[in-house]
């Protein structure tokens, strides 16, 4: 069964270029609730413990620095099949193959610099969610 949450983050390309409040408005307009956000920014550790699963593949490095090169914005969402509908709502990982609309096609600069993330199943929503936010700061 699909769940209702989802998590996501909101890249340091996007913060850089200045789409943060774009894309949050986006994600709200597709119908999804916010019931956590944080403004901050990884440790090149913390981007590698967020990452560790890609550990061995070999653009984790560069992952990892991008990721901790900037802010970035954290955020559970919540709606219906809400992992399903959010990768819809994001687009394709390459923004020139993402759909009309999409966060990704709109705001994404490469497949590097994709302006966002999105879990990719619920186990992993759950996990990524908890990296970044204790209950309290959880609004049910």
């Amino acid at each position: 069964m699909a769940g209702k949450r989802t998590f996501t983050m909101i890249k340091p390309d996007a913060i850089g270029n200045g789409f943060m409040g774009a894309i949050i408005d986006h994600i709200i307009k597709a119908g999804f609730k916010v019931v956590a956000l944080k403004y901050t920014r990884l440790t090149v550790e913390d981007a590698g413990k967020f990452y560790e699963i890609h550990k061995e593949r070999p653009f984790y490095g560069e992952l990892v620095n991008y990721m901790s090169s900037g802010p970035i914005v954290a955020a559970i969402l919540e709606k219906e099949n809400a992992v399903e509908a959010f990768r819809k709502t994001i687009g394709a990982t390459d923004p020139t193959k993402a759909d009309e609309g999409t966060i990704r096609k709109l705001y994404a600069k490469s497949i590097a610099a994709n302006a966002v993330h999105g879990s990719d199943s619920d186990e992993n929503a759950g996990i990524e969610g908890s990296f970044f936010f204790a209950k309290r700061e959880i609004c049910e």
